[in-house]
């Protein structure tokens, strides 16, 4: 079915646009509030670490956790066992702002379900482990 990509691919770049314009703050950018909600979902992790789970460049990622910690959303601790890492992990702040900014955009979304039938709720509830494996791949 050679619809069924590129419908797919519209769908979820429009319903990812309209989930963006639920952030609260404009002043973060796409790539560090990933971060920030990489180290909620992951836990303390190493520059190199977050490099990989967002696939980017380590000078990249270096850059992204100066900013956070410019903005005193990330500390960076030792690491426990090699000198020459750190640790970097979510402040308070950090923490109350991912929660609001998930808050906010589920609200959101569940707004739109409600305007949905049942059957449709229903087909969502199936595609949505479909498409996670989807973007996990």
């Amino acid at each position: 079915d050679a619809e069924l990509p590129a419908s797919l691919r519209l769908a979820s770049m429009r319903l990812a646009r309209r989930l963006r314009l639920e952030r609260g703050r404009d002043d973060l950018t796409l790539s560090q509030l990933a971060v920030l909600g990489s180290l909620d979902r992951h836990g303390p992790a190493t520059p190199g670490e977050l490099a990989e789970i967002e696939r980017v460049r380590p000078p990249s990622m270096t850059r992204i956790v100066n900013s956070l910690e410019e903005a005193g959303l990330v500390v960076r601790r030792p690491h426990p066992t090699d000198g020459r890492q750190v640790i970097v992990e979510l402040t308070d702040q950090a923490h109350v702002l991912v929660d609001d900014d998930r808050r906010r955009r589920t609200a959101w979304l569940a707004l739109q379900l409600d305007e949905l039938t049942a059957d449709e709720r229903d087909a969502l509830r199936v595609a949505a482990p479909l498409l996670d494996r989807l973007a996990g791949s």
